[in-house]
């Protein structure tokens, strides 16, 4: 099963963001169950785009103001939620933000 984890915290969890994943990375690439993911600049770097009676509407910033902001994912492919929730509580980001766990479309 194929699921993305968005990597969420207030805008203090981006000096957390900057030490890395502790030895997270390397044991679930070890394992087989990251095959992708990145991090993302701040959302003040963020420009939302919206169509609207077909013109093109353009804002700076994120597309909602909120506390908590999307600062990375990862993509994993596991077994079960069950293993998937296993792996986003190993993350490092657990411990001062969240992780939220959406299982991919099939595609």
């Amino acid at each position: 099963m194929k699921y993305m984890l968005l990597i969420c915290g207030d805008e203090s969890a981006a000096a957390h963001a900057n030490d890395g994943c502790g030895g997270w990375s390397e044991e679930m690439e070890a394992r087989g169950v990251v095959t992708g993911g990145g991090g993302l600049r701040p959302p003040a770097d963020a420009t939302t785009v919206r169509v609207r009676d077909d013109a093109v509407l353009l804002t700076d910033g994120p597309f909602a103001e909120s506390k908590e902001q999307i600062g990375g994912f990862c993509l994993i492919d596991c077994a079960d939620l069950d293993e998937a929730i296993e792996i986003a509580s190993k993350h490092p980001a657990s411990g001062y933000g969240s992780i939220e766990i959406r299982p991919m479309l099939g595609l």
